[in-house]
This record gives C-alpha cells, structure tokens and sequence, in this order.
C-alpha cells in the first residue's frame, strides 16, 4: 500500500481520540501544496500556552478488540492499514522539515496483542530521538495491558502519556467492552503518576538524569453513548485529578459509528455537543476555581443546566452566598462570582488596595458585568437601577448563553397601530 494511502487511513482513523484541540484548515482544492487537512494535523497546546501543530496518526488501526463504540473495532470492516516504524520515523521527520508540524501525536488500535503494539511504538519514537535527533513534543498512547517496562520506555521517549479511560463505569466498561477491564486501564495510570513523580526527583538531583512524560498525563471519557449522568462523570473526573494528579481529562461525545443494540440508534441519536460544553466548562471549575464536583452537582439534581454555564447554574442554587463585597472578599470568594475569572479576581485583589472599587472600574479590570452585576455589591451598593427577581436572573444568564433566546422573548415595537389592511 502507498505510504499516502496508510497515512490518509490512519489520521482519519485518530480523528475521533480528543487530546488534541482542532483539525487541519481545508481549503479546498485536493491535496495541493502545502495541505494537510489529509494528513490529520491538529493543534495542542503546551504548559506555557503556545499552539502546537501536530501530526495526528495511529500506528494502525488493526485490532483484536471489539468495542462497540469504536470504528477501528474487530467486527467492523474499514479499509485496514499499518506503518512499520521506519515509515512513522520518517513521515514525521517529512512533515516536519517542511514546517508542517512541530510535534507528534501517536495512538494505536491494539494489534496482535498490547506488548507488541507498544513494542513497534516504543522502535518508532526511539528512531525520531536517536536516530533523527527530533526533539519535537511527542504525546503517545499508553497501550493497557502491556508490560510496565514498555511503558516506561515509552514515557521516557516521550513528552506526554495518556491512557483513556474510555467509558465512566465498570459496568459500562463490561457491557460495550468485554475484552477490557478498569483495573488494566488504571494500572498504567499509577504507573505513570510514579514514573513522573520518580523522574522529578532524579532531575532534582541529577540535571542530567533522564525526563519521563515531563508534560504530564491525560486522559479521555466518552459521553453519552451510556447512561452515566453529570455528576457521576465529574465525580470520577475529580477522583482521577485527586489520585492520579492527570494534567487534563477530555471529553468526546459520542458519535454513532455502530448500528449495535447496546449503543443510541444512529437515526434517532444527536451527538450531545452542548453536553460535552458544559462538561469541559465544569472541568475549568475544578482545576483553576477550587470547586469539587460534589459541590457543583447534586444528588436530586445530577445533570448541567444545558441554558447555563455550570458557574452560573452553581450561583442561582447559593444565593445565600451572595451578594459578595468586592472591596473586602478573599480570592477565594471573588472566584465563585460568575462573570468573575482568575486574571480578573487577582486585579481586584491589587487594584483595591488603592480604593474602593466601584462598578465601571471593574469593567476596566476585565469583569463581565452582565453576569456579575446580580451576585456583587461595591461599598455596600448594587449597581444602580438594578431590580431583579431570582426568575429574572436566570432569564438573563440564560438569554446571554443563547442571544437568540432573548430576541424571540423580545416583540419589535411598531411605529404605528396595527389596523386592517384597506382593499
């Protein structure tokens, strides 16, 4: 098979894993110079919030496992393909002396058995750093079930590992994927979370001593192909962050690829988009706001408000918390003010050290007034004019989230007095 032909297969197949953020750019045209919307090269972003352009392939999409929700799985039929490593090695090293890309991202569908797809993994990427000298972001896909000496390997050739968790639940996990266990995908987790911890503080001592997955771990869930709700996903997202200290989770939904009896009927079923939306903006909470999930979902009420972001959704359940005083509330209590962020709570903290705050200064300090206007007070005051039910609150927050919601609310005024039309 032609080394295109692979390559178009095998970046079409990683198309649906989410560690990266977004496809090529197309343009139209075929495959003329300088396009690599065929190639499957998508962006990341690195610790210090650079945007990376990386190419985005499996090793192959042969498998011997049988997930339903997956399009490479066994009983499925697309055209098949794989690359040796000397092919991976030097198609990344293409791309990359052309400009193309700035690192790679590697997965693979699990061939043979997981000892041997990590094996060809861990030959490719040994190539690109010794061979070739790349010393590009690599994020590769820590296989489950392979032995721990592949993996770390693996992890010491690489910049960032990951092991998706794939489904919220055991049950889940059972039921759409017999040949997979959670204690298996966990397994690699911890390992990983040692490895890191280990590395760090070898380099402490020693500035040589070698670098293992230095950018952290990550991993993916998939959403709404089970019937797991909000706060069981958030849950089992906190407790990961907590256990295993992952840089990131990420969230797919989940888009029919199965006519299979255990998943949504493909006719019927919309991607839950907004869904995955809400769950990443809840997951925002989590690292960067000092929330818990427990704290933004409850047991009577599992799921996100889909008309609200989860902030604003928390603040209407804990009116009792606010109004908050700018002049004089800690950073921990400026960050539960929706419409307040990180940057913008921190300019309060030093601006109101030279006087009081008031409502046009902390429009110029970047807060979003249209959101923070019902929860805050500035010396004691609202802001002026300001006469609002909990009902119109969330009217508001609402129309905000979706502006064609307030225009259909809205009824256009006429100039003049609606009369019958005159023959």
């Amino acid at each position: 098979m032609d080394l295109m032909d692979k390559l178009t297969i095998l970046a079409d197949a990683a198309k649906y894993d989410a560690a990266c953020t977004s496809s090529g750019v197309d343009r139209g045209g075929g495959r003329g110079l300088g396009s690599t919307m065929a190639a499957g090269c998508c962006h990341s972003f690195s610790a210090d919030g650079r945007c990376i352009s990386l190419l985005k392939v499996l090793m192959t999409n042969v498998c011997v496992y049988d997930c339903q929700y997956c399009v490479n799985r066994r009983s499925s039929d697309p055209p098949r393909a794989a690359f040796t490593p000397r092919e991976l090695a030097e198609l990344t090293m293409a791309f990359y002396r052309r400009n193309y890309i700035e690192g790679l991202f590697l997965s693979s569908a699990v061939c043979v058995s997981p000892d041997y797809t990590t094996e060809r993994m861990v030959a490719a990427l040994r190539l690109l750093r010794e061979e070739y000298g790349f010393r590009g972001y690599i994020h590769a896909k820590a296989i489950p079930g392979a032995d721990p000496l592949l993996t770390q390997q693996l992890g010491l050739l690489c910049d960032r590992l990951s092991v998706n968790i794939e489904l919220p639940s055991q049950e889940s996990l059972r039921r759409l994927c017999p040949d997979k266990e959670k204690k298996a995908i966990l397994a690699p987790m911890a390992q990983i979370r040692d490895g890191i911890t280990r590395s760090k503080g070898e380099l402490a001592r020693y500035r040589h001593a070698p670098a293992f997955a230095p950018a952290g771990q990550s991993t993916q869930m998939i959403i709404g192909a089970t019937p797991e709700s909000d706060r069981h996903i958030l849950t089992l997202t906190q407790a990961l962050y907590d256990k295993y200290r992952l840089k990131r989770v990420f969230y797919s939904a989940y888009m029919p690829v199965s006519d299979s009896a255990l998943l949504p009927a493909p006719q019927s079923f919309q991607p839950p988009l907004l869904r995955e939306h809400r769950l990443y903006q809840a997951d925002w909470l989590l690292r960067f706001y000092h929330f818990r999930a427990e704290e933004l979902l409850e047991e009577d009420a599992p799921n996100f408000d889909p008309r609200l972001d989860p902030k604003c959704t928390w603040a209407l359940r804990h009116m009792a918390f606010f109004p908050v005083e700018v002049n004089t509330a800690d950073y921990e209590a400026l960050l539960r003010v929706p419409g307040i962020g990180v940057v913008s709570a921190r300019r309060i903290l030093t601006a109101r050290r030279a006087g009081p705050l008031t409502f046009p200064g902390l429009k110029t300090l970047g807060v979003v007034l249209k959101r923070a206007q019902y929860f805050i007070t500035c010396s004691g005051r609202t802001l002026e004019g300001l006469r609002v039910t909990e009902a119109g609150i969330l009217r508001h927050l609402a129309a905000l989230e979706r502006p064609e919601l307030e225009a259909e609310a809205m009824e256009q005024l006429s100039l003049f007095e609606q009369t019958e039309a005159v023959p």
